[in-house]
């Protein structure tokens, strides 16, 4: 195991912006991201999608440059810039040669600082999201986790779709957005980080350049934690050939104790050609093509789930199967030597993750966001080697249970049922 210290510093401004650097040496690249600590699980439920849509807006100018201009500035130092909105953050990311980062900060500062919102752009990007909308509900896959979640966490901004809908999206005007960007866009909302080839205080001088103006301002958005509904969803789309199921349970938030517990035991369960899951329902019964688990962890909360795609006739074995896994993972410990395999799994990707300056500064921002410190890659093996057989069955027990399964399948389903009966684990 690799021994060397992260070179990682933190440093808050005087009006509350957190700066976080990585000084890694051996490479020439730095990759610098803009973090907003608030995404769609924090918006009111008329202005669902706002988040998203103000992501997309940052883009199209600023009061120094047009779109055009942003687009052709990068491309001349061969960046890649990219952004993303999830359930509870934005972010504007850059990757530059170290030589330019001063261009890349000067460039990100500026959409995030400066965006102009005009009405004509508004009016043109509320088109492109809702084609955007219509893409995602053509993709099955995206469909029944969307449902699912909606469900899920119903009634819950958490449980709402990052795009938002339709007929929210209909309603994005200038003013609405702008007095979002207002309140969101605030120095005690916001954690510049940047890792790579660079030094920690040229690069806190660039950014008090460029930001230490900024009035201070607190971060007060944060939804209160969802209240779980494990419902049946049945829902017919008579033009897919294949039925596709989600069934997920509660788990942890992102920062509890038993996190790397409820790693590996996504990780046995379905993370990978080895992991019982794809073992017995792709490679004994071929019944699905593609089946995987996921680990969901929010700040407050979490979700644990299993997406199979397969045939109307197959559905309901490939819900019972996986509820037998369940079974299993709760009546049987998990023998020595495929612990072992799950724990070199998620140490080997682990590892596999930070070899690029994106994904560094990307885990440190996480960090800073869910935890109040930074754990070394040492600290982690420690804490994924000291996972036990009988946590994992402990664990199982808490998770599965029959009346706290959600389940949605979707596809032409003509007829199928399912009830709780069949979720008994």
């Amino acid at each position: 195991m690799s021994k060397e210290a992260r070179n990682i510093r933190r440093e808050i401004l005087p009006n509350g912006l957190t700066l976080i650097t990585e000084e890694m040496q051996h490479i020439r690249s730095v990759s610098l991201g803009i973090w907003i600590k608030t995404g769609s699980r924090d918006e009111d439920p008329q202005w669902n999608g706002i988040s998203h849509f103000v992501e997309h807006m940052v883009f199209k100018g600023s009061k120094n440059r047009s779109a055009e201009a942003i687009a052709r500035q990068v491309d001349s130092i061969g960046g890649n810039m990219d952004a993303f909105t999830a359930k509870e953050c934005i972010c504007f990311n850059i990757k530059v040669l170290d030589d330019h980062l001063p261009i890349a900060m000067d460039v990100l500062s500026d959409l995030v600082l400066n965006p102009v919102f005009d009405r004509d752009d508004i009016a043109r990007e509320r088109g492109v999201i809702l084609e955007e909308i219509k893409m995602d509900e053509d993709n099955p896959d995206y469909l029944v986790h969307e449902i699912f979640t909606q469900n899920f966490w119903k009634d819950h901004a958490l449980g709402k779709p990052i795009l938002g809908t339709k007929d929210t999206v209909k309603t994005f005007e200038r003013d609405p957005v702008l007095s979002f960007y207002g309140q969101r866009f605030a120095p005690g909302n916001i954690i510049i980080c940047a890792a790579g080839h660079l030094q920690h205080q040229q690069f806190v001088d660039l950014a008090l350049k460029h930001f230490g103006h900024m009035q201070p301002q607190k971060n007060g958005f944060h939804s209160p934690q969802p209240k779980v509904a494990p419902r049946i969803v049945l829902r017919n789309k008579k033009a897919l050939e294949q039925v596709q199921i989600c069934i997920g349970v509660q788990s942890h938030p992102m920062a509890h104790g038993r996190r790397h517990a409820s790693y590996i035991l996504s990780t046995l369960l379905g993370g990978g050609m080895s992991s019982r899951l794809f073992q017995n329902i792709r490679e004994r019964q071929g019944l699905a093509y593609s089946i995987y688990s996921d680990l969901n962890p929010y700040r407050d909360t979490g979700c644990m789930s299993v997406y199979a795609g397969t045939s109307r006739a197959s559905a309901t074995k490939v819900v019972e199967s996986v509820v037998s896994e369940f079974h299993k993972l709760k009546s049987e410990p998990v023998p020595e030597e495929e612990l072992r395999r799950a724990k070199d799994q998620l140490k080997g990707s682990l590892m596999l993750s930070l070899e690029s300056s994106t994904a560094r500064m990307s885990n440190l921002a996480r960090q800073e966001m869910y935890f109040d410190r930074f754990y070394s890659m040492d600290e982690l093996i420690e804490k994924i080697e000291g996972v036990s057989s009988e946590e994992l069955q402990v664990l199982a027990n808490e998770f599965f249970q029959a009346d706290s399964i959600a389940v949605t399948v979707l596809g032409n389903l003509n007829g199928l049922k399912l009830n709780r009966e069949q979720l008994i684990c």
